[in-house]
């Protein structure tokens, strides 16, 4: 990551002070970003005082742009568009513009932005909440470096970053957008489990919470691939080979598969590309 902006660092717009938009916020005055240079444009009195409470400026969205040389765009999908036609006469040449938009693709951003605008799509995660959050981070053709480098410091702030390729996005909406919720449906199947075996809900909620932190943690930490963790908890004729039978036969790995296929396709069906 590159070194936190201070006073005289660029200057961020944030438009939608919503879940992810505070999360962003969070995110970036944690990594030392000065509050002097984010200013932040939100219509519900709520999460605009939510927002004024870290100490930065909330203005309409036409003022909140002014002068920024990054412009966050966290707010519904279906609103975008209109909101994007409001401040597109205000930005200045170069603005890059970050959408965290699902299913909004680069050119249908561009559509409604000046020409060199420098726009950027992003697919964050649920996780980014709490600055544990996986993004898929894609430059529209021709986006300067600098702006590439720009929009990934500001998602560093909420978590890990992987540049791709856009037409990539929509199985990044699989494996990552999506897939929190694939590991809560997982969990909850092993706490209901674990219960239907006679354990306590809150003791088998603690241990399947636990197991998966820790397991996670050990992939993360390891690298080493997920067939030789599996394979060293595995003993030859024991309890968790015979575990591991049951899900192959119930077909687990094709069900994520096709899953997984299908919720790709739905993304490509919604962003039409």
């Amino acid at each position: 990551m590159t070194a936190s902006p201070t006073a005289t660092g660029p200057r961020l717009a944030l438009l939608g002070a919503g879940r992810m938009g505070q999360a962003i916020l969070a995110g970036l005055l944690g990594a030392g970003w000065d509050p002097a240079r984010i200013v932040v444009a939100e219509p519900d009195h709520d999460a605009a005082a939510r927002a004024e409470a870290h100490g930065v400026t909330v203005l309409p969205p036409q003022r909140a742009v002014v002068g920024a040389d990054a412009v966050v765009v966290a707010v519904k999908p279906a609103m975008v568009g209109a909101l994007l036609d409001q401040v597109s006469a205000r930005l200045a040449a170069g603005t890059v513009v970050i959408s965290v938009a699902a299913g909004l693709t680069t050119t249908t951003l561009a559509e409604h932005l000046p020409a060199g605008t420098a726009v950027v799509r992003v697919m964050p995660n649920m996780p980014a909440l709490i600055g544990q959050g996986m993004s898929g981070l894609s430059p529209a053709h021709g986006c300067p470096d600098a702006a590439r480098d720009l929009a990934v410091e500001v998602m560093a702030a909420v978590g890990e970053v992987r540049v791709v390729d856009e037409a990539l996005q929509d199985a990044v909406t699989a494996v990552s957008g999506s897939g929190p919720a694939y590991v809560f449906h997982v969990v909850e199947a092993m706490i209901d489990a674990g219960v239907l075996l006679g354990l306590p809900r809150g003791l088998a909620h603690d241990l399947t919470v636990q197991t998966l932190v820790g397991s996670a943690a050990m992939l993360r930490d390891t690298q080493r691939h997920p067939a030789l963790l599996r394979e060293d908890v595995t003993s030859p004729g024991g309890t968790t080979a015979e575990a591991l039978h049951v899900l192959e036969a119930a077909g687990v790995k094709a069900a994520f598969a096709e899953a997984m296929r299908a919720c790709r396709d739905r993304s490509a069906e919604l962003s039409g590309s």
